[in-house]
């Protein structure tokens, strides 16, 4: 598996606090049979949750000199989870970091309510050649009431990460439900751990084991768990 959405970084959010928690996560995903993640913080504007790039990019460099040091064979890359806001396209390049420096930019908004200028966002994201991928969708209350508002976004251009707990119901029945829905609909084109703590554990094999049951098509799979984070990862189109 490669993963798409971790809060790794230490001291930026409200995922790992040290660097020795940073590597112990990292130390665990291997062990789990993840080859690959990207950090993506959270960047939420006007909050402590707001690190600027330059800072970011000095943490990664340390995590990646720190996880060779000590023998960690993974690939490590970095990103952001940007909360919507109406600052975006001002802040990239400064603020918020797109992934591996390719087109796309993971985002999220308030799992409770859709953020009122969505629209508007997603749009000025996609005419400016920055494909957005909506972390979690299943999570959010307003997809559980009606999965199809996606609908739109991803005819435009959007894409979908799924969190792996979520098929484990660890966010719910609801979010485990709509998940599954959207597989179905293939509305989800990754999956991500979301990890935060070092306690997590990701079973690869279950998860495969449940998407066979859902998806039904091992190329499908393939393309959730591994190659389309490739294409991410190297600026090609999905």
């Amino acid at each position: 598996m490669k993963d798409l959405h971790t809060h790794i970084m230490y001291g930026v959010d409200d995922g790992s606090k040290t660097l020795e928690e940073s590597l112990i996560m990292l130390h665990r995903l291997e062990e789990s049979g993840v080859t690959d993640v990207v950090l993506t913080p959270h960047y939420i504007e006007d909050t402590r949750y707001s690190c600027n790039n330059k800072d970011k990019i000095k943490l990664y460099k340390e995590i990646c000199s720190k996880a060779e040091e000590i023998g960690l064979n993974i690939n490590i890359y970095l990103g952001n989870e940007v909360m919507v806001n109406n600052n975006l396209l001002e802040s990239l390049d400064t603020e918020i970091l797109r992934i591996n420096n390719s087109r796309y930019l993971l985002i999220e908004t308030n799992l409770n309510k859709e953020f009122p200028d969505f629209d508007l966002i997603i749009n000025e994201l996609l005419d400016n050649n920055i494909i957005p991928i909506f972390a979690h969708p299943e999570r959010y209350l307003y997809v559980q009431k009606d999965y199809k508002w996606l609908n739109k976004y991803i005819e435009a251009g959007m894409l979908c990460q799924g969190d792996c707990e979520s098929l484990f119901n660890k966010y719910g029945k609801k979010a485990n439900k709509t998940l599954i829905k959207l597989l179905k609909k293939d509305m989800i084109h990754f999956f991500g751990s979301d990890i935060h703590r070092k306690e997590t554990k990701i079973n690869i094999k279950e998860l495969e084991g449940k998407l066979k049951k859902i998806v039904k098509d091992d190329k499908k799979i393939e393309d959730l768990l591994k190659n389309n984070f490739d294409k991410v990862i190297r600026n090609k189109e999905i």
